[in-house]
């Protein structure tokens, strides 16, 4: 999985990085910067350690994903200035992950990343 060979590379990973990975397992356009803001809102409302870390690319990088850069996303969120569109750095222990795996994105038309119906009268069913 995408996420445990993030881990191999290094423990910690920042959450751009993260994000792009689960969006890839999840098949969700990781370039929507709502959707990161969603999924780091998600990460801090079940209290996972998080740092706010800098991440700079510099003109000469052309780091790039699935045919999107990584510098115009980090660009993008930047430009919001948000507490929830900043970076962080993120432990990648199995428990991070599990949380991290949890995350689903939730749109208006009720159906969820994984093309399951989620909605009742428009309202997000929570099952326990």
């Amino acid at each position: 999985m995408i996420l445990e060979e993030l881990r191999k590379k290094a423990l910690y990973q920042n959450s751009i990085e993260i994000w792009i990975g689960i969006s890839e397992e999840k098949k969700i356009d990781w370039v929507n910067t709502d959707n990161y803001q969603k999924f780091i809102a998600f990460l801090s409302k079940n209290e996972l350690n998080m740092k706010q870390m800098t991440i700079c690319f510099d003109e000469s990088d052309n780091a790039s994903y699935g045919g999107h850069s990584k510098k115009v996303f980090a660009n993008n969120l930047a430009a919001i200035n948000d507490v929830n569109s900043h970076c962080y750095s993120i432990k990648l222990k199995d428990s991070a992950i599990e949380l991290i795996r949890t995350f689903v994105v939730d749109d208006s038309s009720g159906v969820d990343s994984s093309g399951v119906d989620s909605s009742v009268d428009g309202s997000l069913l929570k099952l326990s």
